[in-house]
């Protein structure tokens, strides 16, 4: 797989920079076995123990959420407080969700039966798209969110094939915020998502970084490769990664 490259010489992992250490994680598929992500609890305390070495302080727990993975919102509760019973370790644990923009979203936005992410007082949603085609009304459904008094998070801004600059300027313009994978600057996804996340991260468009991690060793194998300059290194580590 080619790595993103960029016009500089000195090139180091994001391991090797201690991106993680103090880390917060503000999307990741750790919670066991809901989604496609970790499939059972050893996998999970494999994944944090990991998150420990790293120096990784915080991590939010974001399941999918969608139609073809109908998860409730009280199975995800019971489900992360089997993981807090057994899980004793360094890393703060929080639960929401990450909402793909279907027609089951629209049901749980008229009922609020909605799993936030951040502060409470925040009423922040994470919420994707397919990455190929957006939903029908995209802008609408952004308008409706905002209308019910919650901040919509765009889940990975850098990986949708069929937005282009004009469709990010508008969702800024809309109050949309964006959650960018880290690992997508060592062009796991290809390069068209790591130089939109190299343009985002130029802009100071990007509020918080996740790992988006599915499974340990891609994960270790991404945080691995040397991809990050001393340009990148400076605004990464300059970021807010806060909401």
């Amino acid at each position: 797989m080619e790595v993103c490259m960029w016009p500089f010489h000195s090139k180091r992992s994001l391991e090797d920079i201690g991106f993680f250490k103090d880390f917060t994680d503000w999307h990741s598929h750790i919670l066991p076995g809901v989604d496609d992500g970790i499939p059972d609890m050893e996998g999970a305390l494999q994944v944090l123990e990991r998150f420990e070495q790293l120096g990784v302080s915080t991590v939010w727990l974001t399941p999918h959420v969608m139609e073809d993975i109908p998860n409730a919102t009280a199975d995800l509760q019971r489900r992360f407080g089997d993981l807090l019973s057994v899980y004793k370790g360094a890393v703060k644990l929080n639960l929401a969700a990450e909402y793909m923009l279907d027609n089951g979203f629209e049901e749980r936005l008229n009922s609020d039966d909605l799993l936030c992410i951040g502060v409470p007082e925040s009423r922040t949603l994470l919420v994707e798209t397919s990455y190929f085609n957006p939903p029908m009304d995209l802008y609408g459904i952004i308008a409706r969110i905002r209308e019910k008094g919650y901040h919509p998070l765009l889940a990975h801004p850098e990986r949708y094939i069929y937005m282009d600059s004009d469709d990010y300027e508008r969702f800024r313009e809309m109050g949309v915020r964006f959650q960018c994978n880290i690992t997508s600057l060592t062009g796991v996804y290809g390069k068209g998502a790591c130089r939109k996340f190299s343009t985002f991260l130029a802009k100071g468009w990007i509020h918080v970084f996740g790992s988006d991690i599915h499974r340990l060793n891609s994960f270790n194998d991404a945080i691995a490769r040397k991809c990050i300059d001393g340009r990148q290194k400076t605004l990464i580590m300059n970021a807010v990664n806060g909401i």
